[in-house]
């Protein structure tokens, strides 16, 4: 075939036959693929994927998915692979293909694979699948590179990346569907929605399954579990959705989708383990999220918000900073409330007559990281840029300027397909270099509103801006723009905490792969009320739910305020995520602020030994933070295996002692369990902590403590 740029082995021997020999192995040097003219093998010595090519012409299917040892029962042996429609035509792997080339492939996450390219019989598209293996774990990664052959504009819809047919009866029958981050489970028929960054399907009579994981961004993401056939699709959002995907390509130009990412997994009586290993250590080590860059991550963050809103000024920021310096805040966070309006960003003079450079200079002075709250794509109407540019805004169905955050007219929303990229990356580049901010918290609605419901108030519908031909496609291009903002101000700043909200996101408390990939962190809650052990419940529910499957310290958690009876109980709670807290630190009294000081020194000497804020596993035998129950967490360094942060809460339940035992050390190291004060509690290999633990004395109904674990040779060597 002429068409071919790989050398291939013209012959017709299987090479499933050939890496038989391979598959007792657990870990296999790349190159992860080798292929003949007619098969292509995916295998790490983990996991195997075995795919027909179509030699001349005919069907590219995925003929075998399984783990390299032992049995595995979910996938037929005709699974269409992909799918995607073309001005309303489907196109699948089960369809006729020509095979234009095989090649390797790699990324700069250690990932290695192929990239197989196709040309559609009709000769209207050509399709290139990439898949990527990585070392030690069960991982493959894929995404398509669609490309238009035809002489006119055609639009993508209906974008399946992965398309896997399950064994008939007893894996559509007996399954569990995890969902919400792998937490939820049901059985049945499942359509998937914008929580859906992570899900597994397992079967426990089987004990096996497979996790799916969805890098598309906020709503437009997808993945259903035997909805309208047996069969497991995950990629971006069909067009009869509520909120649909949509591409236009034009003649000769391509699309690349967003990737997925699928584990399957045998010998697993519960899916949590492989939510608990193979997951964070893939997300950690091979995703590229931004927090794994940070040289230096957060770990004791303060927050003007609750209770002074907006109501700020100099005076009040200088006298917070000095007292949240004075409790060991590392990072001091100025909210909404400092500019004269929305768009122009800028300083209100009334409130800060001397501007805002000198405030960011006394909280560097105090040892502190400023940052700031910007509203990143929103604008007033009587701000100048609105004036300047009206083009660059969302215009709803009747082609009218539209506020998509809240109900009312006060604010408008810009539209990333506009210059407005341009305008807005000049203004927070000022704000980080000249002013010098470490922390950037960028807010409310960009693509859809958390708080307004059904879909016509959402996106743009306008006709003439540029990165946009239609409403559907606003929805996609307005998050990939906001993507390239975060890059522009990383490549400019590299350290920048971005802080991308739920409101930011478009659905309540969502964040998912996409933004962790562009962002450190994301403000997920608003909890208000009255100070109460039900706000610590809140904060370890929230970042229970959503972790390890989303990295702990982007969970930014709010709002527990410093001055709160019982707040020990919220850093207590909090150090399972991104430690946070708002209120009056002015109110604390002079003990108060010396203990706040021992914890803000404990949790960033556990950072600095441990690394905890790049770890959190479930702690065995805790479920989900709930009343009547005990709780808890643990930040173990599964890389060094020396030790980490355990977190023990009893929430109403009977019992006032339990048996904690911790997973992920090394079985034949001896470690000590310490106290936050440094009190010695027990000395235990890694064996005995995993087996039989140590016991936990809770005296009050409503009580916690945090233990560091640490290997006792390490405190050996500091003695």
């Amino acid at each position: 075939m002429k068409n071919f740029v790989l050398v291939i082995l013209l012959n017709s021997v299987s090479l499933s036959a050939m890496l038989a020999a391979n598959q007792a192995s657990t870990r296999l040097e790349p190159p992860f693929a080798k292929w003949t003219s007619s098969e292509l093998v995916l295998n790490n010595g983990l996991v195997q994927r075995t795919i027909k090519l179509p030699a001349s012409e005919g069907s590219f299917l995925t003929i075998l998915y399984k783990p390299v040892d032992g049995e595995y029962k979910y996938f037929t042996k005709t699974n269409s692979d992909f799918q995607f429609e073309l001005n309303g035509k489907t196109y699948t792997g089960s369809g006729d293909w020509r095979l234009i080339t095989v090649q390797k492939i790699t990324d700069d996450k250690q990932g290695d694979g192929a990239a197989v390219t196709l040309q559609s019989k009709d000769g209207q598209a050509e399709v290139t699948l990439r898949y990527l293996l990585y070392p030690d774990l069960p991982v493959i990664r894929k995404n398509l590179v669609v490309k238009n052959l035809s002489n006119e504009p055609v639009r993508l819809e209906s974008v399946d990346v992965e398309k896997l047919t399950a064994t008939p009866y007893y894996a559509t029958t007996f399954s569990w569907i995890c969902h919400d981050y792998g937490r939820r489970r049901s059985i049945g028929p499942y359509d998937g929605n914008l929580q859906d960054a992570l899900l597994t399907v397992h079967n426990s009579d089987w004990q096996q399954g497979i996790v799916i994981g969805n890098e598309a961004a906020g709503v437009v993401k997808h993945t259903s579990v035997f909805w309208d056939e047996p069969a497991i699709l995950s990629g971006l959002t069909h067009k009869e959705a509520r909120y649909p995907f949509r591409k236009y390509i034009g003649k000769g130009e391509s699309f690349t989708t967003p990737q997925v990412f699928t584990i399957v997994y045998n010998n697993h009586k519960d899916p949590d383990e492989v939510l608990n290993t193979a997951v964070p250590n893939f997300v950690r080590k091979h995703l590229g999220t931004r927090l794994s860059e940070l040289d230096q991550k957060p770990t004791f963050v303060y927050n003007t918000w609750v209770p002074f809103r907006k109501d700020i000024n100099e005076k009040l920021v200088m006298e917070l900073a000095k007292a949240a310096a004075d409790a060991g805040m590392k990072e001091f966070v100025i909210d909404d409330g400092w500019a004269d309006n929305y768009g122009d960003w800028i300083i209100d003079k009334k409130k800060f007559p001397n501007g805002l450079k000198p405030v960011f200079d006394y909280i560097k002075s105090l040892g502190m990281k400023p940052g700031l709250w910007v509203s990143v794509g929103s604008a007033s109407p009587d701000s100048r840029v609105y004036k300047a540019h009206p083009e660059w805004f969302v215009l709803d169905e009747q082609q009218q300027p539209a506020n998509l955050h809240e109900d009312d007219l006060k604010m408008r929303t810009a539209c990333f397909g506009t210059g407005w990229r341009g305008y807005i990356k000049d203004v927070l580049l000022k704000l980080a270099l000249e002013y010098g901010l470490e922390y950037l918290k960028l807010d409310f609605t960009v693509v859809t509103s958390t708080y307004r419901f059904g879909n016509k108030v959402t996106g743009c519908y306008a006709t003439n801006h540029k990165g946009h031909k239609d409403h559907h496609e606003s929805l996609y291009t307005n998050y990939e723009e906001v993507w390239k903002l975060f890059d522009e101000l990383h490549a400019a700043k590299p350290n920048l905490f971005i802080d991308c909200t739920f409101e930011t996101m478009g659905g309540l408390q969502l964040i998912d792969y996409a933004m962790l990939k562009h962002a450190e962190g994301n403000w997920l809650s608003n909890f208000y009320g009255p100070p109460s052990a039900n706000v610590d419940l809140r904060v370890r529910n929230m970042a229970w739910w959503r972790s390890p499957a989303i990295p702990a310290t982007a969970l930014v958690i709010g709002n527990p305020e410093m001055q709160d009876a019982g707040w020990e109980m919220h850093i207590k709670s909090l150090a399972g995520a991104l430690p946070i807290m708002l209120g009056d630190p002015r109110k604390l009294s002079a003990p108060d602020l010396k203990q706040y000081r021992a914890y803000a020194d404990w949790l960033q000497a556990m950072e600095n030994k441990h690394q905890i804020m790049s770890y959190r596993q479930d702690l065995p035998d805790f479920g989900e933070p709930m009343e009547g129950k005990w709780d808890g967490f643990q930040r173990i360094n599964t890389d060094t295996k020396q030790g980490g942060l355990i977190g023990v809460f009893r929430h109403g339940a009977v019992e006032k002692t339990r048996q904690v035992t911790v997973n992920h050390l090394d079985p034949k190291r001896t470690y000590q369990i310490k106290t936050i004060e440094g009190k010695l509690m027990t000395t235990l290999t890694g064996e005995a902590l995993q087996t039989t633990g140590f016991a936990v004395t809770l005296g009050e109904p409503y009580d916690g403590e945090l233990f560091e674990v640490t290997d006792a040779r390490m405190t050996a060597n500091t003695k």
